[in-house]
């Protein structure tokens, strides 16, 4: 059902079983997938895509322009795939020119209430971030990462999937796979065992994670020598994981 104080534009494109609210404002060159619900007051500028099954609560924004004062009108867009939940207040802006030109929201992500999602950034899926979390332009985020309440996450960044971090915390560098991070600035503090257990990851994982970590971070080794040392442990998907988040790492990794 579309409320009638809804002011949709002509050339959006909504789907069959949409439920949009009163007062909502679906914009130019917008694409709604099946079965999502939109509550009141909500605003969806285009380009935008959002896939099927996605609830957005009131007074979210999505898909508006970027505060980059490098963005001068350019049609860059906003991909969000399936089965989000997006609560109250929710900002999320499109991509810019200057990275790939587009901000991509995987699958069955919970973003709580006021988050925000900036410019050009990747969120996996089975993310959660916590009321008030922030990730400023062009940051990733991998799958089962959570961003407790309040966090903020420097520009370029990249979080590793399974990740845990603390509510407030300030992350300027890079996180690896598996890490907790707490503090301003983020520092390590050990793997999130509980939510591996929860992923399926076994107890033998668990524990090649937990030794891979502390030649990172307990051994005192430099970079290259943990690196080398982790490879060792042999040819396990964790062990690989793990040296991937951090051989993608672009600022370098907390420490």
């Amino acid at each position: 059902m579309i409320h009638p104080s809804a002011v949709i534009d002509p050339s959006a494109k909504i789907a069959d079983n949409v439920t949009i609210g009163p007062w909502t404002m679906i914009g130019a060159d917008v694409e709604i997938g099946e079965g999502c619900e939109i509550s009141s007051h909500v605003v969806i500028k285009g380009p935008t895509k959002i896939g099927a099954g996605n609830k957005i609560y009131q007074f979210s924004t999505i898909g508006d322009d970027t505060p980059d004062l490098k963005y001068n009108g350019e049609p860059t867009r906003l991909i969000v795939g399936d089965n989000n939940v997006i609560r109250e207040g929710v900002t999320i802006h499109r991509g810019t020119v200057q990275d790939k030109s587009e901000t991509i929201i995987g699958n069955n992500n919970l973003l709580m209430a006021y988050a925000h999602v900036g410019h050009d950034c990747v969120l996996g899926d089975h993310v959660i971030m916590g009321n008030n979390a922030s990730v400023a332009g062009h940051v990733y985020v991998g799958d089962w990462a959570i961003l407790s309440g309040y966090a903020l996450v420097h520009q370029f960044v990249h979080i590793g999937p399974h990740c845990f971090v603390a509510p407030a915390a300030f992350v300027y560098h890079d996180i690896p796979a598996f890490i907790t991070a707490f503090g301003s600035p983020a520092e390590p503090r050990t793997i999130n065992r509980e939510g591996l257990k929860r992923r399926g990851y076994s107890a033998e994982q668990i524990a090649l994670a937990n030794q891979a970590y502390k030649l990172l971070y307990r051994r005192g080794l430099k970079l290259e020598e943990a690196i080398e040392s982790i490879g060792k442990l042999g040819d396990d998907p964790a062990i690989n994981q793990f040296l991937s988040s951090i051989e993608k790492s672009t600022r370098g990794i907390i420490r």
